[in-house]
């Protein structure tokens, strides 16, 4: 099912985006913690915590599971929005110092959005890195103590 929601999702996206998005979904997805599902939020292949673990979801939109990462590929670059960059400073910190040791190009990166312009060019090794640093259990914790 992962396979086809990449697919359908890649249809009407530009051919040059194709290879490196789907590389960068199985990164993340070889090295997300077990406990996330792959679904489509916001019109996005989205790693969310299944409403089956956290029935509270996602504070802004009842119903909807919590989401942590989304990827995007948009018409100028590839995007990774990564909550947990957003909600823990100690793991912000940690990306910016890795990030100079796996690209050459600055950093550019919103909240929780990191974007790459090059599709020749995406630090797959450290966002493999990235998505293992954060489990569901954690996740959880750490978007409740900001939302409670």
């Amino acid at each position: 099912m992962s396979e086809t929601i990449i697919q359908t999702y890649l249809e009407d996206k530009e051919e040059k985006w194709h290879e490196p998005f789907t590389r960068l979904y199985h990164v993340i997805d070889e090295n997300i913690p077990d406990g996330f599902a792959l679904e489509m939020q916001y019109g996005m292949p989205s790693f969310v915590v299944p409403l089956a673990t956290f029935p509270k979801g996602y504070h802004v939109q009842e119903g909807t599971p919590l989401p942590f990462i989304s990827i995007a590929a948009q018409k100028k670059h590839l995007a990774v929005y990564h909550m947990g960059i957003y909600a823990d400073e100690e793991l912000l910190d940690w990306f910016h110092q890795e990030y100079p040791n796996h690209m050459s190009t600055k950093l550019n990166m919103g909240k929780s959005c990191i974007r790459f312009t090059n599709p020749k060019k995406v630090p797959f090794e450290l966002l493999g890195e990235l998505s293992t640093k954060i489990t569901v259990d954690e996740w959880i914790e750490m978007y409740k103590s900001r939302t409670d």
